[in-house]
């Protein structure tokens, strides 16, 4: 009788954990879409994804420089980053000596527990620089931030995948010897197509961290509130943009930053459909 009663009362609390959770995502959406959607539509749909200007001091709201300027330092941090962070975690799963193991996985973690603001000021002292060093201007740039956001969603990544090759099978990898298949070989031909799945989702955990990213993207990325021109020029991305302006604005100023933070919720639900149809394809 009484492990019954503790069974339904934990059923409940579980139950009212969930709940909890869903209400917030609920009262989030509410609270996004009932600010910004009126703001866009004040603006108008068209003027305000597709403005190529942003100048609130005459409602000028347009929002493109700053969704191609979010779309490129991801892609940039995601070319950069993945392939590091997937040959990272094949290192240690198979080729990392014992001895090192600890040593390489405290240093991961490490890197994990980093704030964003220090990202940023190793960045602004150090990546930024040597951009300006190489290639001129005054540094803070689209590659700046790619390199710093690289850097903060190697973490995730590394640990994500090496879980999900870890996870498979030993017998994938015998049976692939057994054939006459090299080490390389039975790695990145059989353990890391069976461990696809895990390694999709810690690549769309690292989309969403760099995608999200504020802080560490402001103090090196420019805030140029432009098209890129290149690669070493500055930009602003969504994030930065409502960061930067949200104190003081108001009116229609205010709800249009909601109205891009509506933008930037849609674009990231958009990414994780995406990388959700390529993995039922692939599967």
């Amino acid at each position: 009788m009484k492990n019954k009663y503790i069974e339904q009362t934990m059923r409940f609390v579980f139950l009212a954990a969930a709940c909890v959770s869903i209400a917030a995502t609920i009262t989030i959406c509410i609270f996004l879409f009932a600010n910004g959607v009126p703001a866009m539509l004040k603006i108008g749909l068209k003027n305000f994804i597709f403005g190529l200007k942003w100048k609130p001091s005459i409602d000028l709201y347009g929002i493109f420089p700053m969704i191609v300027g979010s779309i490129t330092v991801t892609l940039g941090a995601l070319i950069l980053g993945v392939p590091l962070g997937l040959f990272t975690a094949v290192f240690l799963a198979r080729y990392c000596p014992k001895q090192l193991y600890n040593f390489f996985e405290s240093g991961i973690k490490l890197l994990a527990g980093i704030p964003s603001v220090v990202y940023g000021f190793f960045g602004l002292t150090v990546i930024v620089p040597a951009i300006r060093n190489t290639f001129g201007g005054n540094g803070t740039s689209i590659l700046a931030a790619s390199i710093v956001l690289a850097i903060m969603i190697l973490p995730t990544i590394i640990s994500v995948s090496e879980s999900s090759i870890r996870a498979v099978p030993s017998l994938y990898f015998e049976g692939s010897l057994a054939l006459g298949a090299c080490k390389e070989r039975s790695i990145f031909l059989v353990e890391l197509k069976a461990a696809k799945s895990g390694i999709m989702a810690g690549i769309i955990l690292g989309v969403g961290r760099a995608v999200g990213e504020t802080m560490a993207v402001i103090m090196v990325a420019g805030n140029q509130a432009i098209l890129p021109r290149s690669l070493v020029k500055g930009i602003r991305t969504l994030t930065a943009n409502i960061v930067l302006e949200m104190g003081y604005a108001a009116d229609l100023h205010r709800d249009a930053l909601i109205a891009t933070s509506v933008i930037l919720f849609i674009f990231i639900l958009i990414i994780n459909l995406c990388f959700s149809l390529l993995k039922e394809k692939k599967e």
